[in-house]
C-alpha cells in the first residue's frame, strides 16, 4: 500500500531534508605541540591521526560513514591535500590539532582555516618510500622500524613527507608511490598487507667500484730473507754461505803465498751470495739428523761405589739344574773310555 510512497522518498529524511553521508566542516588547525597539557600526547606528533572537537563526533554519528574514519584535509589557498585518521575528539570547538609534518605538507601556519571532510580510500597494497637523509641507513632493520611506525598511521598520501622518531632521532620519509592508484592519491593502511619498497636516501651517492689491486709478489732472495726479524737463522746455523760459495769452486784446498804465509779465508755472508747459484748440498754424516741448532747431550751422572753397592740387590753365581756329562769326581781310578785301546774282535778261552 505504501510501497510507492517509500520508493519516491528513499533519499529524504523524516523531515523532508535530503540526507548527506559526507562530513565536511572548517576548522582552525594548530600543531599538537600547542595542545593543552592535560590532553596533549607528544607521540601523536609522529603519526598520521588528528584531534577533532566533540561536535564533529556528534555529526559523524548521524551520518552513514565507513569505518575506520578517514578524512581529507584541504588548504583551499593552494589546493594542497593530504589524508589522516582521527585519534580522539578532545579538541576545543572550532579547532583541530594535527602533527607538525601535516602543517608542513599543507604549507600553513598555526591558526590557519582549512577544510576537513570525510573520505573513502582503498586498502593499500604497495608503497614506495624515500628517506630524506642518508642517516636513515644507520638503522639496522629499517623495515621493522617502519612496520612499528605505520601502526600510528591510518592513511598514506603520495608526496607526503612523514616524520619518524627512532632512538631520539627524527627521520623524514617521503611517499613516492602508492598502489592501488586513485584520484586523491591516498591509500588506507589499516588491517591490510602492505608491501614496502625503499628508494635510495636523498643525497645518497653510489660508491664507485674499484677492483682490488693486489701487490706484485716479491721474489725471495737470500738478502731479503736475511733482513727479516729472526730470518735466515737456519742458513746461519748451517754456514750456508761458505758451503754455497765452495760448491762452485773446482779446486779444493787452502791458498798459500810464496812467502810461506797461509792465506786467511774470507768469511762470506748470505747477503754476498749470488742468487743465480745452484743450490749446494749440505754434507751431513750418515745416521745423523740436523735440526738447525746444536744438540747438547746430557752429561753422565757419576755414581759413588757405596751407592752402587747399596743398589745391588742380588749377587752370586748361577748353576744349571741339568747335570754335566763330564765326571766331577777326579779321584776315580777308572780311566776314561777315550783312553782304552780298541777291543779285540774275538776272545780265546783256554
Amino acid at each position: 500500500m505504501f510501497s510507492g510512497f517509500g520508493s519516491g522518498f528513499g533519499n529524504i529524511g523524516s523531515f523532508g531534508v535530503p540526507m548527506n553521508n559526507k562530513f565536511e566542516d572548517y576548522f582552525r588547525v594548530y600543531p599538537i605541540a600547542m595542545m593543552p597539557d592535560h590532553i596533549r600526547k607528544d607521540d601523536a606528533n609522529f603519526g598520521g591521526k588528528i584531534f577533532l572537537p566533540q561536535s564533529a563526533l556528534n555529526k559523524l554519528t548521524m551520518l552513514h560513514i565507513r569505518y575506520p574514519m578517514l578524512f581529507e584535509l584541504l588548504n583551499e589557498n593552494n589546493q594542497i591535500t593530504t589524508h589522516s585518521g582521527v585519534l580522539e575528539f578532545v579538541a576545543e570547538e572550532g579547532r583541530a590539532y594535527i602533527p607538525q609534518w601535516m602543517m608542513n605538507t599543507l604549507e600553513i601556519e598555526p591558526g590557519h582555516l582549512i577544510q576537513i571532510s570525510s573520505c573513502d580510500l582503498p586498502l593499500g597494497k604497495f608503497v614506495k618510500i624515500e628517506p630524506q637523509s642518508v642517516d636513515f641507513l644507520d638503522i639496522s632493520d629499517p623495515k621493522a622500524v617502519l612496520e612499528n611506525v605505520l601502526r600510528k598511521f591510518s592513511t598514506l598520501t603520495v608526496n607526503d613527507i612523514i616524520e619518524v622518531n627512532y632512538n631520539d632521532t627524527i627521520y623524514g620519509i617521503k611517499v613516492l608511490e602508492a598502489k592501488p592508484e586513485s584520484e586523491n592519491k591516498g591509500i588506507c593502511v589499516v588491517e591490510t598487507d602492505l608491501e614496502t619498497d625503499f628508494a635510495p636516501p636523498k643525497g645518497y651517492v653510489e660508491p664507485e667500484y674499484k677492483p682490488k689491486v693486489q701487490p706484485p709478489t716479491e721474489s725471495i732472495t737470500p738478502s731479503s730473507v736475511n733482513k727479516g726479524a729472526g730470518a735466515a737463522t737456519m742458513a746461519k746455523s748451517l754456514n750456508y754461505a761458505n758451503i754455497a760459495s765452495s760448491s762452485k769452486d773446482t779446486f779444493g784446498g787452502s791458498g798459500q803465498k810464496l812467502s810461506g804465509k797461509t792465506v786467511e779465508e774470507k768469511t762470506i755472508n748470505v747477503d754476498d751470495l749470488d742468487i743465480n747459484l745452484p743450490p749446494a748440498p749440505f754434507p751431513v754424516p750418515e745416521n745423523q739428523l740436523f735440526f738447525g741448532f746444536p744438540v747438547v747431550l746430557p752429561k753422565p751422572e757419576i755414581v759413588d761405589e757405596q751407592q752402587a753397592q747399596e743398589t745391588e740387590v742380588f749377587s752370586g753365581q748361577g748353576q744349571s739344574l741339568r747335570q754335566s756329562k763330564k765326571r766331577k769326581d777326579k779321584n776315580n781310578d777308572s780311566f776314561p773310555l777315550k783312553n782304552h785301546s780298541r777291543s779285540p774282535d774275538y776272545i780265546e778261552i783256554d
